[in-house]
């Protein structure tokens, strides 16, 4: 059967994540290493023929910059042959989470400029409020936003590719399988996270949601780079 297919991206290295910092919505270009990361994916999708038909990325210059070269090798045959051209929207809810006063420091910087809040942070697991910072439900709500979206607006047939961030990521993900709680992953830079799903049967209620021919995980935090870079 024809699948809804949805790629989730995690942006290639930034200089904010070269340099350990809580980057929140501050604007980072991606490293050099990073741009040789995104290269290389860019190599290994364009190999496996993964073309999508539609691309949702955050609007902060990593992602955009991640999103920039991984299309490259298939926009260059946009029009060639019938091709259709893959429609590119910029999401601010695939923005990474909002930290507030920590934006931009290292964990160094934050305890100079906030030992008592950075003790509060070490010495208890309980959620502990950032001044400026969102909450963790507010961060919950949007990668609601953005699945719901997802499903509302696609179709099986659709390749859809969502260029992201690390910590809303792990959002996006539990509430795609529909977990009540967020689990944490550690995702290096362009992993990759790639769900199949039947649309048309998505909110059936009896036992065809348990068939799991109906919804497929096909990479879970793959990061593994078998191609070269793209020239």
């Amino acid at each position: 059967m024809d699948y809804l297919k949805l790629l989730f991206i995690r942006h290639a290295e930034s200089i904010g994540n070269q340099q350990q910092r809580m980057q929140g919505w501050a604007e980072f270009e991606l490293s050099e290493r990073g741009k040789h990361q995104a290269k290389t994916l860019a190599s290994r999708l364009a190999a496996e023929q993964w073309r999508p038909t539609h691309v949702y990325s955050s609007p902060l210059k990593r992602a955009q910059q991640t999103t920039e070269i991984l299309l490259h090798p298939f926009l260059s045959f946009e029009g060639v042959d019938g091709a259709p051209s893959i429609a590119l929207e910029l999401v601010d809810n695939l923005r990474e989470f909002q930290t507030g006063v920590f934006q931009g420091l290292t964990w160094a910087e934050a305890q100079a400029a906030y030992p008592d809040l950075c003790d509060q942070l070490e010495t208890s697991l309980d959620w502990i409020p950032i001044p400026g910072a969102e909450t963790l439900q507010a961060g919950r709500d949007r990668a609601h936003n953005v699945i719901q979206s997802l499903l509302d607006r696609h179709a099986n047939g659709d390749r859809v590719w969502i260029i992201t961030h690390h910590w809303i990521l792990q959002q996006l993900i539990a509430t795609l399988l529909g977990s009540d709680r967020t689990w944490a992953i550690s995702i290096p830079p362009t992993a990759l996270f790639e769900f199949w799903l039947d649309r048309d049967r998505w909110h059936y209620t009896d036992q065809t949601r348990l068939n799991t021919a109906l919804w497929q995980i096909q990479r879970f935090n793959d990061a593994h780079p078998p191609h070269s870079p793209v020239a």
